[in-house]
Formats: C-alpha cells, sequence, structure tokens
C-alpha cells in the first residue's frame, strides 16, 4: 500500500482526509476519514493518523479505540482487534446465561467480550485472562470502569481459584487460524496483531480442545462455554466439546458469518 505523502498539507475536512486515504488504497476511506477526524484533537493529528492508517496499520490502533457491542474498546499496537462478528458470541451468552453472575473470559485480547458481558449483566463478578501482557494491560484498562479484573497466564492457570465451579458464562475467543494458513493473512492482521492470538495449531483447534478438556472443573452446574470457530472447524470443535463432557451445539449467524461452538455442563 502507497504511503501518504510525508508531510502533506493539514487535512482539515473529511473530503481531503478521505481522498488521501482512498489514493493510499483504503477501500472504506469515507467512513475511515470520518472516524480519524472525531477521534484528532488537531488537523496535524488528523494527518499524523492518516499517515498511519496509509502505511498498514490497523484503523482500531489508529484511532486507539474499536467498538464493539455497543461500547469503545481501548486497543493498541501488538493487541488483536476484536471483530464486529464476535458480537454474536455475547448475544448468545447473553441468551443462554441472562442471569449469570460470576463471568469468564478466556484468551481475552483487549477484554472486550469481557467488557460487554460486564455492562449487560450488571453486578456480574467479571474476569479476563491471557497469556499475552500486553493484551492483559489493554483488557485492565477497559475492565476496570465495570469492576473486572484481568489476570496474565496460560488459559485457567491464570484463574482464582476460587472460581473453580462457580463460572455461570465462559468465553473463549481462542486462535483457530491453522498455522499454515497465518501467512495467507490480510497485512493488518498478520502484521499488527500477536501471532499468540492468531495461531491455532495445525488445524485450528489446538487451544479450542485445551479450554474444553479443563471446562467442566471451573463451570457452574448449567454453565456455559462459548468459542467462536470457522464452519469448516464446526463439526470438529463441536465433537471437542463433547469429548470433554459438555452437552454441546452450534449456534450460526449467516449475518455476521459467525460460529459459536456452546457447551453447557
Amino acid at each position: 500500500m502507497p504511503a501518504v505523502p510525508a508531510s502533506p498539507a493539514p487535512l482539515a475536512d473529511p473530503s481531503s482526509l478521505a481522498a488521501a486515504l482512498r489514493a493510499a488504497g483504503c477501500v472504506f476511506a469515507e467512513d475511515e476519514a470520518r472516524l480519524i477526524l472525531a477521534t484528532a484533537r488537531t488537523a496535524e493529528e488528523a494527518t499524523a493518523m492518516a499517515q498511519a492508517r496509509a502505511s498498514g496499520l490497523p484503523l482500531e490502533h489508529v484511532l486507539g479505540w474499536a467498538e464493539f457491542h455497543g461500547l469503545r474498546i481501548s486497543v493498541g499496537p501488538g493487541v488483536f482487534v476484536p471483530r464486529r462478528r464476535t458480537e454474536f458470541l455475547v448475544d448468545q451468552a447473553l441468551l443462554r446465561a441472562p442471569d449469570a453472575r460470576v463471568v469468564v473470559d478466556l484468551c481475552c485480547g483487549s477484554g472486550a467480550l469481557g467488557a460487554a458481558l460486564a455492562v449487560a449483566l450488571d453486578g456480574a463478578e467479571v474476569h479476563a485472562a491471557d497469556i499475552d501482557p500486553a493484551a492483559v494491560r489493554c483488557a485492565h484498562r477497559n475492565l476496570a470502569p465495570h469492576g473486572g479484573h484481568a489476570h496474565t497466564g496460560d488459559l485457567y492457570a491464570a484463574l482464582p481459584a476460587g472460581l473453580r465451579g462457580r463460572i455461570g458464562i465462559l468465553t473463549a475467543n481462542v486462535p483457530y487460524v491453522p498455522t499454515a494458513e497465518v501467512p495467507l493473512l490480510p497485512a493488518e492482521a498478520r502484521d499488527h496483531e500477536p501471532a499468540v492470538a492468531l495461531d491455532g495449531g495445525p488445524d485450528g483447534l489446538d487451544v479450542l480442545r485445551r479450554v474444553a478438556t479443563g471446562a467442566a472443573e471451573w463451570l457452574a452446574p448449567g454453565g456455559c462455554l462459548l468459542s467462536e470457530t470457522s464452519a469448516r472447524q464446526a463439526d470438529a470443535a463441536l465433537a471437542a466439546f463433547t469429548h470433554a463432557g459438555l452437552a454441546a451445539h452450534m449456534a450460526v449467524s449467516h449475518e455476521w458469518n459467525a460460529h459459536v461452538v456452546i457447551g453447557v455442563r
């Protein structure tokens, strides 16, 4: 993607900023221009943000936030950007456990799922965990205003022992891209998001299987585990949940092209 000239004239209106972004190959230039101008404090800052975007930085990293489930979620360099399709997972969790009082978001990244559930389940105890310290710092920023907690560590090992057997909603937006396909991802993801948040092993389901295996020990009776996967991995994901002793089924949104495997203890 070609870069914006090093020192363009200050961009003070959406049309001029959109023209610069379009020249750099941004498909949704008009929408991105409006978001940059709404976020930037000065014309000079808007120009710098446009340059960063034109260099290939994800728009959300340029803005410093991503929209998710009606919230503005803080994101930063090296942190996985929450996808809008994952809002379907949040909706499914609320549909199946509308009265959950304990929520855990594993592989939390920015903490977007935990924050969305904290808002929807006012007063619930919310925890999030990730193996990446940068993600945990970001998750802390997003969860702290809602009373949530972020922990660093590998899956369940990161969680306080007192949560064992108490979790009503357990979300795990695990990495599920097969290792051989990571180089084929769009550059925004491949070059600017951590590999640990993308690479799910040879068939993309390594982390999902580990999450499923440990879930029954941590879920409350009737508690549910929800994890996003792809259409072609759906059968194997269901088998992993069933093998772990969960009553499993798949929820699909054709609108969002989202597939969520759900397991109930």
